[in-house]
């Protein structure tokens, strides 16, 4: 099999029969080191870039104030950090979480994770106390950088490791006496540090998705995932040199940590941090001043855009080469509407926090597009569409989504952290959604085929937030279901039972929201909450959310 840039101009039948392929020697395109004998993720997303100049990191604040960072100036703080691990005794293989917003020092926290050989483990900055110890214990993390707005929620947490607080020179802050003083800690450390060589299997990520039962599960990247997140950059998001690349996605989640971050930066191409919340005015301003021409996020972000009207969109129109959509399936009415109003092709991807992206709607090289359709599968991989037994199935029959693992040689999940991973099992991981395979070879994205709750982009795993909710002193039993939401997809809506002796009101509900929202997470909260008698359970005592959701579809 040639590269990929062979399939460019073939039909989409044989495009897609050859797309599982690869050779080792492509990889010797995207690494400088080598996966059996060592390789830094640090030194492949930053060092090896360094030229006089280079830019690697454009940042705006809410406020408006910007920075640039070179990969040399990234160099050098990562090698500081990587000090100041050492220092305290943090070593290869070793977990560093961090909790901050779009700010440089994140950058600087990742890549001098990476530099010192450890893994990283990024903390969403909305979550709450109980989401971050769960993720804490699970990692075993050693250190977790933080700032002072987020440092409140560790109170609150048990266990909790060292602390390091980054400040902020425009407020007046202070650090706890038992913590470190990241700015401080920094500036004892020397500017050079040789990054330590790990293996291909070695992990330089630790994540975390949401299921349909138990606590969110760990799902750890070992090393050799770049060369995913590599052709993803470079196929699907099309990502050229000329481009100037925004990833509106949270790089405290998987697609922005391994495209907003990881991605560009491993093609040698600047990235761009906005710290500050999503408004379409802001959205705009950013483009524009920027000079956005390579633009990715998620359907939501996108649709809001679409609210704001033909009017707001006027200034930017024409000014996006290509828009990529991630995190849920794209509405036609979302493309139709890019190419008449900002003259932009936008195309949908598919991927998971377990896989990366594998089915995707490429920009970089030539196929027939779909609407509906999620695309093809991406190099490097095969997928099938499995029936219940695990037989593959023919074209127009809905079944599970699966990765064949024997001839997906990018693939690079093997299983959660440290606990069973019934999905991997006869050959395939079954990604847990229903689709179809259409007869060219295209995968048509059909419902989640789970309980999994998809909000604004973001997976939410009904038990968090029922663990949450029964966590109040009012709360006997709780069930949460996804309910079909216009704008974000879905919105999570919970089903209560109440303590003997206890009154359900409109107050309690909302004090239970608030509740969730404080000790969970500001995104994975119920917006809508029912008080019930009882909830329904199978004989034994399961509980049967599709009959609530079922209920609510017919409303």
């Amino acid at each position: 099999m040639t590269g990929p840039a062979d399939h460019r101009g073939s039909d989409c039948v044989a495009y897609a029969d050859a797309y599982g392929a690869f050779r080792p020697e492509d990889i010797e395109a995207m690494l400088d080191g080598s996966l059996e004998t060592g390789v830094n993720a640090c030194f492949e997303c930053c060092d090896r870039h360094v030229a006089p100049g280079r830019v690697a990191l454009e940042w705006e604040s809410q406020d408006g104030r910007r920075a640039s960072y070179t990969f040399e100036q990234l160099r050098d703080l990562s090698a500081q950090f990587a000090g100041l691990l050492t220092a305290r005794g943090i070593k290869a293989g070793d977990v560093v979480a961090a909790m901050l917003p779009r700010i440089p020092e994140l950058l600087v926290v990742i890549l001098g994770t990476w530099r010192a050989g450890a893994v990283y483990q990024p903390l969403f900055t909305a979550f709450g106390p109980k989401a971050i110890e769960h993720r804490l214990s699970m990692s075993k993390a050693k250190l977790v950088v933080t700032d002072p707005a987020n440092r409140l929620k560790l109170d609150e947490v048990a266990d909790v490791p060292m602390v390091a607080v980054v400040t902020r020179a425009d407020r007046a802050e202070t650090i706890p006496a038992v913590d470190l003083d990241f700015h401080a800690e920094l500036a004892r450390q020397s500017p050079r540090f040789e990054p330590v060589p790990r293996r291909g299997d070695d992990l330089f990520l630790m994540m975390s998705t949401s299921g349909t039962t138990g606590l969110a599960k760990g799902v750890p990247v070992p090393l050799k995932a770049l060369l995913n997140f590599y052709i993803y950059m470079r196929d699907a998001v099309d990502l050229r040199p000329a481009d100037k690349f925004w990833n509106i996605a949270d790089p405290g989640w998987a697609y922005g940590v391994y495209y907003a971050v990881t991605g560009p930066l491993l093609m040698g191409h600047a990235t761009t941090f906005y710290d500050g919340s999503f408004t379409v005015e802001s959205t705009y301003r950013i483009i524009e001043s920027h000079g956005i021409t390579n633009l990715a996020g998620a359907p939501t972000a996108y649709r809001l855009l679409i609210a704001a009207g033909a009017e707001a969109a006027a200034k930017v129109k024409g000014q996006l080469r290509v828009v990529s959509s991630a995190g849920e399936p794209l509405n036609p009415e979302v493309i139709r509407w890019f190419d008449e109003h900002l003259a932009a092709p936008i195309h949908d991807h598919y991927g998971q926090t377990e896989l990366g992206m594998v089915v995707n709607n490429h920009h970089g090289l030539k196929h027939d597009i779909h609407h509906g359709s999620a695309g093809l599968a991406m190099l490097g991989h095969r997928v099938a569409v499995l029936d219940d037994a695990g037989n593959e199935l023919p074209a127009n029959i809905p079944g599970i989504l699966a990765v064949d693992i024997a001839r997906s040689p990018l693939l690079w999940f093997t299983g959660y952290w440290q606990q069973p991973t019934p999905a991997i099992a006869g050959g395939y991981y079954r990604t847990g959604d229903t689709v179809e395979l259409e007869p060219d070879g295209h995968i048509s994205f059909v419902g989640r085929a789970d309980d999994v709750i998809t909000s604004s982009g973001y997976r939410i795993g009904p038990f968090d937030v029922e663990s949450a909710l029964i966590e109040h002193p009012a709360v006997m039993e709780a069930a949460v279901i996804g309910k079909p939401d216009p704008e974000r997809t879905e919105i999570v809506k919970a089903f209560v039972v109440l303590r003997d002796g206890v009154t359900p009101t409109d107050e309690l509900a909302e004090e239970l929201s608030q509740y969730v929202k404080r000790r969970l997470s500001a995104h994975a909260y119920p917006r809508e909450i029912v008080f019930m008698e009882h909830l329904p359970k199978t004989p034994s005592g399961k509980l049967q959310r599709f009959i609530l959701r079922n209920a609510e579809s017919a409303n």
